[in-house]
């Protein structure tokens, strides 16, 4: 592909600022914007105007600007990209992405890229449509960027240190992921001011079909490495349930700007509070592995705190853990704790083995020996943070776009298998949530 040439969708969330906060090699600066005049609009503006500003690497992005209600139908006509950037509205983003497709333009799309089951078939389409026009479709998936991560993911897949996968049970489950997320938060040092639709779950999407696709995702990221997953095959979908976050008027004009709460939530306000249905618990198993997964939302972060990652994969001879608590001073952390007293020796043995040989690829990563665990000790150049994420995942799209073939086949399989999780999930928190 020649000259890469963004189009930015309807923004109506901050993610799709984020891609641009860094220049690209081999992008062009001007960047075309098809969207309602609004405040959403305008958000994304000002961060764009802030990225280009601030005094340390300032980008030099130049927008054209399209707005007006028929903006979908302009920038299908006009196509002055081929690359559309979508991050916002998440009920009907996968018809944005369809259409996208169908007019021959490569997609880089933040999740969910679907939140109800009825919309399943149309990933699937939009996918098969991506593979025979030679187009790159992709899921903005920043959790595989971070450095704990792709440290957990090397140790759970070295035998010595971890021993084999322990299969668990839907009580005691052999994975085990929380993530907690807030909704009063600073970001690109600005004050977060969510949209009032934010809390509407029939557009945001709840809990597990929003950002607990990222938790979905990691699973068979960490335990299965570039193999492929059957939804059809692999995945069981046991148990799941969910319940909101109340808010007060005064929490909601906070974080919105806005006194009242809109119409459309009315059915999920309660005399002068608002029941925002963000959190859920699912149950699945993958190839036999138990998996429990809790998506959290709370409403301000502590202080000195941010949003949170808890991650556990059980092994046959030590656990592999991600922790991001207030002990980690809300920094995420990578620990191995040996099952036993006996497997501690063999165990920081293996560890101290396998770090020695991913120098080559994390240079300066080092062990801790706490007595009971061992913490891996990640310089702080590799914390780039959730921020910078964005632009690691754009470079990944960049490369795929140059040599289409290039991208995985997997990734197909296993967006199927992340997306029928998360809304299988969805549709069995509902009716445990109707039965009580």
């Amino acid at each position: 592909m020649s000259e890469v040439r963004f189009i930015t969708l309807d923004p109506g969330h901050f993610h799709a600022s984020l891609v641009q906060k860094e220049m690209y090699q081999g992008a062009s600066k001007t960047v075309h914007v098809y969207a309602p005049l609004g405040p959403d609009f305008l958000e994304h503006l000002n961060r764009i105007v802030a990225f280009n500003t601030r005094q340390e690497n300032p980008t030099s992005w130049e927008l054209e600007v399209h707005t007006g209600p028929d903006f979908m139908e302009r920038m299908l006509r006009e196509k002055p990209g081929n690359v559309v950037v979508i991050s916002g509205r998440n009920r009907g983003k996968v018809d944005r992405i369809k259409a996208s497709l169908e007019a021959g333009l490569n997609v880089l799309s933040d999740k969910p890229w679907i939140i109800e089951p009825a919309d399943f078939p149309k990933l699937e389409q939009a996918l098969d449509t991506a593979g025979q026009n030679g187009l790159i479709a992709y899921d903005i998936m920043t959790e595989r960027y971070e450095i704990t991560s792709m440290l957990q993911r090397e140790l759970v897949n070295d035998p010595s240190s971890f021993g084999a996968q322990t299969p668990g049970t839907e009580q005691e489950p052999g994975v085990f992921m929380e993530s907690v997320h807030y909704l009063y938060k600073t970001v690109a040092g600005m004050t977060l001011r969510r949209p009032a639709w934010f809390f509407d779950v029939s557009q945001q999407g709840e809990g597990l079909t929003d950002v607990g696709t990222h938790l979905v995702d990691l699973v068979p990221w960490m335990l299965y490495p570039e193999q492929a997953i059957d939804y059809k095959k692999d995945v069981q979908v046991v148990a799941a349930k969910r319940w909101p976050t109340v808010l007060t008027k005064a929490d909601f004009q906070k974080v919105t700007g806005s006194s009242e709460f809109p119409g459309y939530l009315g059915p999920t306000v309660k005399g002068e509070k608002l029941d925002y249905y963000c959190n859920t618990m699912v149950s699945y198993s993958l190839r036999g592995v138990h998996v429990k997964l809790n998506v959290l939302w709370n409403y301000e972060t502590p202080a000195g705190g941010g949003d949170t990652h808890f991650a556990v994969f059980k092994g046959s001879r030590s656990r592999i853990e991600v922790r991001q608590g207030k002990e980690e001073k809300y920094r995420p952390e990578l620990y191995v704790v040996p099952n036993t007293p006996a497997d501690r020796g063999p165990v920081l043995a293996a560890v101290k083995s396998k770090i020695d040989a991913l120098q080559s690829k994390f240079e300066g990563v080092a062990l801790q020996d706490k007595g009971q665990e061992i913490l891996v000790v990640i310089p702080d150049r590799y914390r780039v943070g959730h921020e910078a994420h964005f632009a690691q995942v754009t470079n990944h799209f960049l490369s795929y776009l140059k040599d289409p073939k290039s991208l995985p086949a997997w990734e197909k399989s296993n967006m199927l298998a992340k997306y029928y999780v998360t809304t299988k999930g969805l549709e069995l928190s509902r009716l445990s949530s109707a039965a009580n």
